[in-house]
């Protein structure tokens, strides 16, 4: 009976521990870059940053993960200005229509080597939802020095198909490819939240005193 009672408190023990973790992704710290080919002469580039969404993730067990990602498109910046006014434009991703991407992971797979993950997923951008996979690295798990919160770090990389998001414009001249490298850092959901509620109470009360 006691060995029985012991079994089941260890495999209850075993259950909890391998259960994942629910992290809110860092607006902060999810951005991304993109390039592609313009005319064979050069290969400009992008960003987008301010991310922001969910992650399950146990990492005894990363292929039961899943993330769930929105990018906000009014971030895109190329350096350029007459280029981002194309870009946001319906020329291309038309964001006063189309204002966010998503991402939605759909199967978590280890990878080719040691914290190497494969996800893949449904990306809806331009109002075209298709699948894309992502080759993960997972980058550090550990405890944020600075803010001593459970923290998780990723690098990903892809490459899409510009046309099959209906925008291919000026292909095949601009390149239809596009290569994708994008980071995210997740911070356990609760301690999260009770940070971000600190840091609202700090910065309220030290702007009471300044009034005062």
């Amino acid at each position: 009976m006691l060995t029985r009672v012991a079994l089941a408190a260890s495999f209850a023990l075993a259950s909890a521990s391998s259960q994942a973790t629910t992290y809110t992704l860092e607006p902060d710290y999810t951005q991304g870059v993109f390039w592609w080919n313009h005319l064979g002469f050069s290969t400009p580039a992008a960003q987008f940053s301010q991310g922001e969404g969910t992650l399950e993730f146990d990492p005894a067990d990363p292929a039961k993960a899943s993330v769930m990602v929105t990018i906000p498109l009014r971030t895109l910046s190329t350096g350029v200005p007459d280029l981002d006014d194309d870009f946001r434009s319906s020329d291309f991703f038309d964001t006063a229509k189309f204002p966010v991407a998503t991402f939605k992971s759909l199967k978590v797979e280890k990878g080719m080597g040691m914290d190497k993950l494969k996800v893949t997923g449904t990306l809806s951008l331009h109002g075209v939802s298709k699948p894309l996979t992502l080759d993960v690295t997972v980058v550090k798990v550990g405890i944020n020095p600075r803010t001593s919160l459970p923290t998780v770090g990723f690098d990903a990389t892809a490459t899409l198909m510009r046309s099959q998001f209906d925008l291919g414009a000026y292909v095949p001249q601009v390149g239809d490819e596009i290569r994708l490298h994008m980071i995210s850092q997740g911070v356990e959901a609760q301690a999260y939240a009770d940070y971000r509620k600190r840091q609202a109470e700090k910065a309220a009360a030290a702007k009471d005193a300044k009034k005062n």
